[in-house]
């Protein structure tokens, strides 16, 4: 992984391989507190599960981490705070979201995919990480919302 640029705290990192955005989900999951959300943007295919599968396994222990294409939604309980892995894109309304435990991400963390899908219902305070194809690897952008954020990717 090949550190670009950071400017305006918004931090631009090239991931070679999809190892690579594995180990980037790996070291995010070690900054990870209660209440946090981050907001995966990015294309079909561009990886946006494959870096929740590096943070997920990292953070909760489980090497089991499927995608949540169909279910919209799958829970981790087994680390230090419950995960919920959010894949948005099916959803029809963003009252259906109230039923897939979107209120109880509070107490845990969020990982949301698609999350345009959520409207107003996306926090203002998260972290937005964009996943953009770049030859046969990945650049990804990290972008703070909020001092939290901003404090815990300084020097990342």
């Amino acid at each position: 992984m090949q550190r670009n640029y950071m400017h305006d705290m918004t931090l631009i990192l090239d991931c070679p391989d999809e190892a690579s955005l594995r180990a980037l989900g790996g070291r995010l999951a070690g900054l990870l507190k209660v209440g946090d959300v981050i907001a995966l943007h990015g294309d079909l295919g561009a990886g946006k599960t494959t870096f929740s599968r590096g943070l997920i396994e990292a953070f909760a222990g489980v090497t089991d981490v499927p995608s949540p294409t169909y279910t919209l939604v799958q829970t981790y309980d087994s680390g230090p705070l419950p995960v919920w892995h959010y894949d948005l894109y099916r959803l029809e309304d963003t009252s259906e979201l109230v039923e897939l435990g979107w209120d109880e991400t509070a107490d845990g963390v969020a990982l949301v995919e698609w999350p345009e899908r959520a409207g107003a219902k996306l926090p203002k305070w998260r972290l937005d990480l964009t996943i953009e194809f770049l030859g046969e690897g990945r650049r990804v952008t990290l972008e703070p919302h909020g001092e939290g954020w901003q404090t815990r990717l300084h020097g990342f």
